[in-house]
């Protein structure tokens, strides 16, 4: 047998180990400690940190409460939501939209901290996206009575629903509640780690045999188009084919043994923040009616923008610093 074939194995079995451990400590309290969230309702009576905003992405007052749930927990949870509400196709085309670049933003971001990218810019930054494009598509499409106020059949539903979440917290025991976070959790757990395991396993295989260098190949027109680095290739690929959390613990490992310069991690962390897990989590919403193409395209087109702006903004400023040396040397 191969050498480097019994190396790459060994190699990414230790690898994929260390960062499924490393993953878990990130995990383990972020999830629990939104759990307990859920569980006391104050996530459900946050809501009105962003309805005020709503009329500017075209939205009823009561889209705030999937909004919430997204931003926090992940996109089953704003689902499950969206499906309980009285909103037009449009209306959820537009919270999709939103959700699909801002979700999960506390455990991603923190996981772009861990990798190149300060969490509080990574979800600022997340979070700005998702209110331009929104808007944007809004003013595309104009959804239907979406600025007018919400009649009283749906203000009534609104309501229900909001009241059947305060009667499920107030009749579940927190015991109940740890014992349905414990098995997500676990199921969650168990799937990251059937994920994690055989992918850094590939992963060292492709490095032993020398075939990263063909795959970065293959794909960099498609990297060049998105404005990226085709030194962080692989790291662009994981992150669109598995997301930002399962995707986690190879974006780190890959980072602590590669040398990567500051521009090409901000870079790509910009555009993964804005489009990762483009197979999985734009399917999810597919089942309400919304059409592929705003599930797909106005992301892809704004994590472009957004790092072509970049290489505006850091054009401008090198400009800028060169005259002025310029000018102090004339002074002289």
């Amino acid at each position: 047998m191969d050498i480097r074939f019994t190396t790459g194995i060994k190699s990414g079995l230790k690898r994929g180990l260390s960062g499924y451990l490393w993953l878990l400590k990130i995990l383990i309290p972020i999830s629990f400690g939104t759990a307990l969230l859920v569980y006391s309702g104050w996530l459900y009576k946050i809501d009105f940190l962003i309805q005020p905003v709503m009329g500017i992405l075209s939205l009823p007052a009561s889209a705030a409460i999937p909004l919430i749930i997204g931003m926090f927990t992940g996109i089953y949870g704003a689902i499950g939501a969206m499906a309980s509400l009285p909103l037009t196709v449009d209306q959820m085309t537009l919270i999709a939209i939103f959700l699909l670049i801002s979700h999960n933003l506390i455990q991603e971001s923190i996981v772009q901290g861990q990798s190149g990218l300060n969490p509080f810019v990574a979800a600022a930054f997340r979070l700005i996206v998702s209110f331009i494009v929104t808007a944007v598509v809004a003013f595309i499409i104009e959804p239907e009575n979406s600025l007018a106020t919400p009649s009283v059949a749906a203000n009534g539903s609104y309501a229900a629903f909001v009241s059947s979440i305060n009667t499920l917290h107030k009749t579940a025991t927190f015991l109940s509640m740890l014992h349905d976070w414990a098995i997500d959790f676990g199921l969650l757990a168990l799937r990251i780690f059937t994920i994690i395991m055989p992918l850094m396993v590939v992963m060292e295989l492709m490095k032993s045999f020398d075939l990263i260098r063909h795959i970065v190949k293959t794909i960099s027109p498609v990297l060049s188009i998105m404005g990226l680095s085709r030194a962080t290739g692989v790291l662009w690929l994981t992150a669109a084919c598995f997301g930002l959390a399962y995707g986690a613990a190879v974006i780190v490992e890959e980072t602590r043994n590669n040398t990567f310069s500051k521009d090409e991690l901000t870079r790509l962390h910009l555009s993964i923040g804005i489009n990762h897990a483009i197979i999985e989590d734009p399917a999810l919403f597919l089942p309400l009616g919304i059409l592929p193409f705003w599930l797909w395209i106005p992301r892809l087109v704004a994590a472009i923008l957004t790092i072509y702006l970049v290489h505006l903004i850091n054009l401008v400023r090198k400009f800028h610093a060169q005259r002025t040396c310029h000018k102090k040397l004339c002074n002289h």
